[in-house]
């Protein structure tokens, strides 16, 4: 079976697409393609051909105009299934269906909610693009031939707009992040992903402000000027180093030396019923987290007992919890070791991409 890999905003290493799917997918005998927007040409990796569109000049470009371009270079590739990975790429989906192609959805956020908590968008144009965004889900969402969720709850969602619907979850692969060895940990807590004002870097910052002797690494991407000024103009700015981007194997080696994970998004709509990935991938890594005090969240932190959860407004709990680490070094360690074994047990990728063959073989059948 050849599955063709649809995305005009992710990048081409993404976890999720590339790491976890595309690479399953060819260790397990299928034939993948993935076709990107990213600018950076065609090329061969482990096996999985991959197509670029190249750049939109805008963001507006991005959403008018390079679904379809990636559409049609899918098409060309003559697919047996097309596994769409971003909501702008509906907007095309007739274009593969009246070809004679099966075509699923891979919902990785609650998109109208997620429109909600965009800061270049006033709250009045929000709920008008949210409002816009949910009743063309509902429109489109039925005739596609599937639906992937990232999360259950996002699943439960879309059960009421199409019969085939299953949550695959980005859980972390067992193994990819392991620490190697009996390595040191050092006096640094890590933060790993883009990261933004609603996911709570301003209140980290202030944290640090509060506890200057405690030290934030942070491997991943703003593009919020106003939030970076505020951040750098904090007392805690000293105490952040900012990586940048790093590869996979960056993020092991980040991981494996830090006292500790955090993933404090603040409660926006589309935060409260996530599941972040960072939160599982510092649990695959043996680290404890310090994780918002959403319901959700804490009945994964503090049902296995691999961290402590705190209100993500709140700059002093985030500086608590920050230094009871530091003092608790044992406690620690078995909060690490709590995540490895829950992760093992339950939150691993191995089951999910066995949902994922059962789907696409249902699908194509």
């Amino acid at each position: 079976m050849h599955i063709c890999h649809l995305t005009s905003v992710h990048n081409r290493s993404d976890t999720r697409v590339y790491l976890k799917m595309c690479e399953s997918l060819k260790s397990a005998g299928y034939k993948v393609s993935l076709v990107v927007a990213d600018g950076q040409g065609d090329e061969t990796k482990d096996g999985v051909n991959i197509f670029d569109v190249g750049t939109a000049s805008s963001r507006f470009s991005r959403i008018l105009k390079m679904p379809k371009e990636v559409a049609v270079k899918g098409l060309e590739l003559n697919a047996d299934v097309y596994h769409m990975h971003d909501p702008e790429l509906l907007t095309v989906a007739n274009l593969l269906k009246n070809n004679g192609k099966k075509v699923i959805f891979d919902a990785h956020e609650d998109f109208p909610k997620q429109l909600l908590s965009k800061p270049y968008l006033s709250k009045p144009v929000a709920k008008i693009l949210s409002f816009a965004a949910d009743s063309y889900e509902k429109y489109k969402v039925p005739k596609l031939d599937g639906i992937i969720a990232a999360t259950p709850v996002i699943r439960d969602k879309f059960k009421n707009m199409n019969t085939n619907v299953v949550d695959i979850n980005n859980y972390p692969i067992l193994g990819e992040l392991q620490r190697s060895g009996n390595v040191e940990r050092e006096s640094y807590f890590a933060y790993v992903g883009a990261f933004s004002k609603i996911r709570g870097i301003v209140e980290l910052a202030q944290a640090l402000s509060i506890n200057t002797s405690l030290t934030l690494k942070v491997a991943g991407k703003c593009q919020e000027q106003e939030t970076l000024r505020q951040v750098n103009e904090s007392l805690g700015a000293g105490n952040i180093e900012f990586l940048g981007s790093v590869d996979r194997k960056g993020v092991q080696l980040l991981l494996e030396k830090a006292i500790a994970g955090l993933v404090t998004f603040l409660p926006e709509p589309n935060h409260v019923e996530a599941q972040p990935n960072k939160l599982f991938e510092y649990m695959s890594a043996g680290l404890p987290v310090i994780a918002s005090n959403f319901p959700l969240w804490r009945n994964v932190v503090e049902k296995h007992e691999c961290g402590i959860c705190v209100d993500p407004t709140d700059p002093q709990q985030i500086a608590d919890a920050m230094q009871f680490l530091v003092d608790n070094p044992e406690k620690a360690k078995q909060m690490g070791k709590n995540g490895v074994a829950a992760v093992e047990s339950k939150y691993s990728w191995q089951p999910e991409f066995a949902k994922l063959k059962a789907f696409y073989e249902k699908v194509s059948q």
